[in-house]
């Protein structure tokens, strides 16, 4: 019967063969579903928005100091577009895979697609392997990143200890993400998480105007090409967040709606960013350049303590969001994917956390951070290796005319399609990789001679650190 069903399961029809163990139509069923089960385009939509917002909007205006006000504003345009159209790339060639399987009644009810396998069942075992190295090293820095902010919101709160113990602190409690299945399970967690950023961001934006500039304020820049591109490949890092987006694609009843979800959360994600960066940057300028936080540059009050805790919340959900799909590879290596216990898997996921938490504590560097993992690993990961695969899988013509999804007519067809992913490639791997990767690594090994590893309080005042 379930291979029957199989048979007539097309690509999106997801809903299907996932609901089909949980019919119960009970009251407490259904509360169950709308907490816990995702799935829909408003799940997916939460879980875009949040995930890109949530790892550098604290950073953003330090990116601006760098770069300056124009140019960081066109950064954040061009990559916001580009992040979309990737995301638009990965989408196409998920649904191509899987309308691909599924004709060879192969049954994904227990199992989550993730890209590298899709890059392995188009492409082969070489892109898999690419594949898999750079998303797994990218989500295990995504996470590190996630457990510093943790612990960098958290000592503006109470500084009664320093960062380094807040991390030991935090890297047990973001542990827990270990007993959350899958991103069916983030739905609450997703809308909450938009609810939070949103908060901070025009707290931010409302705070920063109401303050008004401070004394004898600067606004420099670009000084130096190495801030400039470091700051650069901070942008290219806010609309990269793609580690994560087979899973989340997987997760969703229709998939082939994500594309449009994606670029809608990126629209919104704009009405966010610019604002409170461009708020911050104005009221503090050059002080921001030894301010990656821009939270610690605010006035000390209630709401300010809010936004911090609400994005210490939120930044727990998005570890979670960067791990899980870490806990999803490490359980197919060890060969405990399909199981259903939630205490066996969770038990078998602890080995991801430490290295993470490890790393963490050696390097709590929270701005110079997010520019290396942009230029380095987000540059390859999430722009490049999409881009250079969708032209692979589409180069013979009966590939191009069996095609599950065509180009948009408005590019041209495949032609227009091709010139974009070459515009895309050659720019991230000359500024996002070549300029970006050098400034980047520069301003972190400067970081590291000033401040050291296992460095207990960066950036905290004298007499704290």
């Amino acid at each position: 019967m379930a291979s029957e069903k199989v048979e007539t399961v097309i690509a999106g029809n997801y809903v299907e063969m996932e609901r089909e163990e949980g019919s119960s139509k009970s009251t407490k069923s259904k509360f169950s579903n709308f907490l816990w089960h995702g799935g829909s385009v408003y799940d997916a939509w939460f879980s875009c928005a949040s995930n890109q917002v949530a790892q550098v909007l604290l950073t953003l205006p330090y990116s601006f100091s760098q770069l300056g006000l124009l140019s960081g504003i066109l950064f954040q345009l061009l990559y916001g577009l580009m992040g979309s159209w990737t995301a638009y790339l990965i989408s196409v060639l998920y649904v191509e895979y899987r309308t691909r399987k599924e004709r060879e009644k192969v049954d994904f009810r227990n199992h989550v697609i993730q890209w590298f396998e899709v890059l392995d069942g188009l492409l082969g075992k070489y892109w898999r392997n690419i594949g898999l190295l750079f998303n797994c090293t990218f989500l295990v820095f995504g996470s590190v990143i996630q457990l510093i902010a943790c612990a960098s919101n958290i000592y503006y709160i109470n500084d009664n200890l320093d960062k380094r113990t807040w991390t030991y602190i935090f890297g047990a409690c973001c542990a827990t993400t270990v007993f959350v299945p899958s991103f069916h399970n983030y739905r609450i967690w997703s809308f909450l998480g938009l609810m939070m950023t949103s908060y901070t961001a025009w707290y931010m934006t409302i705070a920063s105007l109401i303050h008004g500039q401070i004394e004898e304020v600067k606004h420099s820049g670009p000084t130096t090409m190495v801030l400039y591109f470091t700051g650069a490949t901070n942008i290219l890092y806010t609309f990269g967040g793609h580690a994560v987006t087979v899973e989340i694609m997987h997760a969703m009843w229709k998939p082939q709606k994500f594309k449009l979800i994606y670029l809608i959360a990126t629209l919104y994600v704009l009405t966010l960013t610019l604002p409170s960066a461009s708020a911050v940057y104005w009221a503090f300028g050059d002080l921001l350049l030894t301010h990656s936080n821009a939270l610690s540059l605010l006035p000390k009050n209630g709401y300010r303590d809010t936004a911090k805790i609400l994005m210490l919340i939120h930044q727990f959900i998005t570890f979670g969001f960067a791990c899980t799909p870490l806990y999803f590879v490490w359980e197919k290596f060890i060969r405990v994917h399909d199981t259903k216990s939630v205490l066996k898997r969770a038990l078998a996921r602890l080995p991801v956390v430490i290295p993470i938490w490890f790393l963490a504590i050696i390097f709590p560097f929270f701005g110079p951070i997010n520019s290396t993992v942009g230029s380095l690993l987000v540059s390859f990961t999430v722009y490049i290796i999409p881009s250079l695969a969708h032209m692979i899988t589409f180069s013979s013509a009966s590939a191009r005319e069996n095609a599950v999804e065509r180009p948009p007519p408005f590019l041209g067809g495949w032609v227009g399609l091709y010139c974009v992913n070459i515009f895309v490639m050659v720019w991230v791997f000359i500024v996002g990789f070549g300029f970006g990767g050098w400034a980047s690594m520069l301003n972190f090994i400067r970081q590291i001679d000033s401040f050291g590893l296992f460095t207990k309080c960066y950036q905290c005042p004298p007499h704290k650190a």
